[in-house]
């Protein structure tokens, strides 16, 4: 198990890269994200000494980065070796607005990444679950039955090769 920190991607992030925040990221705060990316259980006192503050100083920094939605410290896990042994990528069409499609998506507990994009599909779905029988029962029954889906196309994973949340900072 990997134990990483996830820069927010939500789209309740406050984060001010996306330009909706009041108060800006500074040079600091970047640098303990990058600390925290590297090992998310590094002690906050090492990542003090890196970064030039206090322990209580990152301390107080992690808290509000946190507090803010602009990263989130999580166990990282591979599906496979905790009873998941079904993963697929799902492209699905909608007919009309995406927002009441991909929010109901973001409620079923198998979504773990959905995305609105450009191109052949309005919107990408990580699904992860149990087995094929599982995969299918939330694509036919769940997916396919929302109000507005058009169609999708299933994308499983035969085997994960690249799982990283080590994308730095900006």
């Amino acid at each position: 198990m990997h134990h990483g920190v996830v820069a927010s991607r939500s789209a309740d992030s406050s984060s001010s890269r996306h330009g909706n925040s009041s108060s800006p990221i500074d040079a600091v705060s970047l640098a303990i994200i990058e600390q925290l990316q590297e090992d998310g259980r590094r002690p906050y006192a090492a990542i003090g000494k890196a970064v030039g503050l206090s322990e209580a100083a990152v301390r107080q920094r992690v808290q509000k980065l946190l507090d803010q939605g602009v990263m989130q410290i999580v166990a990282v896990t591979d599906p496979l070796t905790v009873g998941f042994r079904r993963q697929a990528m799902v492209g699905i069409n909608v007919e009309g607005d995406l927002d009441p499609v991909a929010e109901a998506l973001t409620a079923m507990a198998e979504c773990e990444y959905v995305v609105m994009t450009a191109g052949s599909f309005d919107l990408m779905v990580e699904v992860v679950c149990e087995d094929d029988d599982h995969l299918l029962e939330v694509i036919n029954k769940r997916i396919r039955a929302l109000p507005g889906v058009r169609s999708t196309e299933s994308f499983v994973y035969l085997k994960l090769k690249k799982q990283t949340y080590m994308w730095g900072t900006r």
